[in-house]
């Protein structure tokens, strides 16, 4: 257990994600402690995990040393955590290396896989949140391929080659996307001894449309696109189960395959002791405009785990990155005013926009007063990734890949670095 034998006050952040790297830097040179806790030693760019799962990135591309962001912030710690449970009566959290105190406590957890109570979905559909998760589904799409090589059944090949993604969100369309890119161009070349046409790649959703969230135009773009490059879109549509070999959707619909991706959803990633917060829809923490959990007078939660109701947002705000950036700006210099006996200032969200690439030459981009697809949106897409990428070295590496993919229409790293079990749906033996 750690004290703070220095008086000054500390200032707890769970989660090393884009909300908690912000608050932590706003309290730079500030007379706080600051404590930050994460399972991992790292920050993972989130949006760019299905280009680990597809081959088009390495991990370390896209995930940075959380100790090294905050190289030379004297007020600053960091710990490897598990936390299992919130004690809000001591002021303390506990976790798998001790027990942490606090005098403000931040919750930036996240968000994780939503599977809504369907057991066995959640045990053979592949979710991707993590970098261990995007390295498994690489494992398995090119395990199958290896498989189909060897295999004599034409049903058997056919599970084997079948792709579904559930869920047309963004995360959803560019996995879709990249799976009809390898498609079309890497694969054939790799296996000439498939008949890789036979590949299917199937999107299901269950909104009207792709995209829901983005404009019409956007959505019917995104839709023009994916159908273009091969992919099977199924609208109206609600997934029942899947075992393994075979997806039901509709109650009656089903498609033989052997790998799902499950991309349908999203929900907090809760800690347990908060018993006096109101946890709404989507497992959000209820706060108020400063992002103080309802119930308590030192608990904060941020990004996708906050859920704060407003004139704009009724519902709301949108569980994306730039949401958590701000929220832990906006609340970082309110715990100084906090501190400091002054004034906070509401949270006002401002929507930069939204935007999903679908491949080459291909994305859409939904600004305030300006929205445009093709190539332009691509670049753009590239351009605003890049930016928000941390490190500078992970953003020469990713624009070297990117540059490199783009001209050799293939995707270096296709390696079956971590055998996947598919029976367990674990992690195997390391393939070397």
């Amino acid at each position: 257990m750690e004290n703070n034998t220095n008086k000054l006050p500390k200032i707890l952040i769970i989660g090393g994600g884009f909300g908690g790297i912000q608050i932590a830097k706003k309290l730079k040179n500030k007379a706080v402690e600051v404590l930050m806790l994460d399972r991992h030693n790292y920050h993972t760019f989130q949006p760019l995990l299905y280009q680990v799962a597809t081959g088009g990135l390495e991990p370390d591309s896209i995930a940075f040393p959380l100790r090294k962001i905050f190289k030379g912030q004297n007020n600053f710690t960091f710990r490897v955590a598990d936390v299992s449970q919130i004690v809000t009566t001591e002021n303390k959290v506990l976790t798998d290396i001790g027990e942490f105190s606090y005098d403000y406590l931040v919750l930036a957890t996240g968000s994780e896989t939503n599977f809504f109570g369907q057991k066995e979905i959640e045990h053979f559909a592949m979710a991707m949140k993590t970098v261990p998760e995007a390295l498994n589904l690489r494992s398995l799409i090119l395990q199958n391929f290896e498989e189909a090589v060897s295999e004599t059944n034409p049903e058997k090949i056919a599970a084997l080659m079948n792709f579904v993604v559930v869920g047309a969100g963004p995360t959803g369309v560019e996995t879709a996307g990249a799976l009809s890119e390898l498609k079309n161009h890497v694969l054939p070349n790799d296996y000439p001894e498939l008949d890789i046409s036979k590949m299917n790649i199937y999107l299901i959703e269950g909104e009207p449309r792709v995209l829901a969230p983005f404009s019409a135009q956007a959505s019917a773009k995104a839709k023009q696109f994916l159908e273009k490059m091969g992919v099977k879109i199924i609208l109206h549509s609600r997934v029942n189960a899947y075992d393994g070999q075979k997806i039901t959707y509709n109650d009656t619909q089903t498609i033989a395959t052997k790998a799902v991706i499950w991309g349908a959803g999203v929900k907090g990633a809760l800690i347990p002791g908060l018993e006096n917060a109101e946890i709404v829809r989507g497992g959000r923490i209820k706060t108020n405009a400063i992002n103080l959990v309802q119930g308590y007078q030192n608990v904060y939660a941020i990004g996708d785990l906050a859920y704060m109701e407003t004139k704009d947002f009724p519902h709301g705000h949108p569980g994306v990155a730039q949401t958590a950036i701000q929220q832990g700006q906006q609340l970082g210099a309110n715990l100084i005013n906090i501190i400091n006996k002054k004034p906070t200032k509401d949270f006002w969200y401002f929507d930069k926009g939204s935007m999903a690439t679908i491949g080459r030459n291909k994305a859409v981009v939904d600004l305030k007063f300006w929205r445009f697809q093709g190539f332009f949106a691509w670049l753009t897409w590239m351009f605003i990734h890049l930016l928000f990428l941390v490190g500078f070295r992970n953003k020469l590496v990713t624009l070297i890949n990117w540059i490199v993919n783009y001209f050799s229409y293939d995707r270096g790293t296709r390696v079956i670095i971590r055998k996947f079990n598919r029976e367990t749906m674990k992690e195997a033996d390391a393939a070397v």
